[in-house]
């Protein structure tokens, strides 16, 4: 159906406008899934992820998928599903899976064609690091590029892109003059 991508800084309210959307989906009556990439890796982040669930709608299914977001879409199980968040799984597939720079191009190609050819509604929700100063370290350097990479990656493909910064979210593909670099 649609690819929706959202993007913006940490505590930005991009998850919220996310939400917000995907829950304007299931009051129409759509099954909505939320796809969860974060891990609980240490407590503070079982406590995030804790809090998290918490604020979702319960009627929404929840997975919690960090590698493969792209297999639950293509179960085709729901109507929407929203992707929390495109920086962590990048996380993953780096710093756990230890991707390299081909396996990152193809584990990108198979979630956009996933869901770019899912019936379904996909929403993303994705960090915007780029603005901010070049890191110290090569893989961090590393991880910030492939992070600019694939958002642009998933803006090219996406019906709308919205940048949400202090709460508000602004549809940049509607902007007049608003043109695709590639």
């Amino acid at each position: 159906m649609s690819l929706i991508l959202i993007t913006g800084g940490a505590r930005s309210g991009k998850s919220r406008f996310a939400e917000m959307l995907a829950a304007q989906y299931a009051d129409a009556g759509a099954v909505v899934c939320f796809v969860a990439t974060a891990q609980a890796l240490d407590d503070e982040m079982k406590e995030r992820i804790h809090r998290h669930r918490l604020s979702r709608d319960a009627q929404w299914q929840t997975v919690e998928e960090p590698f493969d977001p792209a297999a639950v879409v293509r179960a085709e199980q729901a109507d929407v599903y929203l992707i929390d968040c495109l920086s962590l799984l990048l996380a993953n597939w780096v710093f756990a899976s230890r991707v390299d720079e081909s396996g990152f191009w193809d584990k990108l190609k198979t979630l956009v064609d996933a869901l770019a050819s899912s019936r379904a509604t996909c929403i993303v929700v994705t960090n915007e690091i780029g603005l901010g100063i070049v890191p110290a370290d090569p893989e961090t350097r590393l991880y910030r590029d492939w992070l600019g990479w694939m958002n642009q990656t998933f803006a090219r493909s996406a019906d709308q892109v919205f940048l949400v910064t202090s709460g508000i979210a602004v549809n940049l593909k509607a902007l007049p003059g608003a043109i695709m670099v590639h």
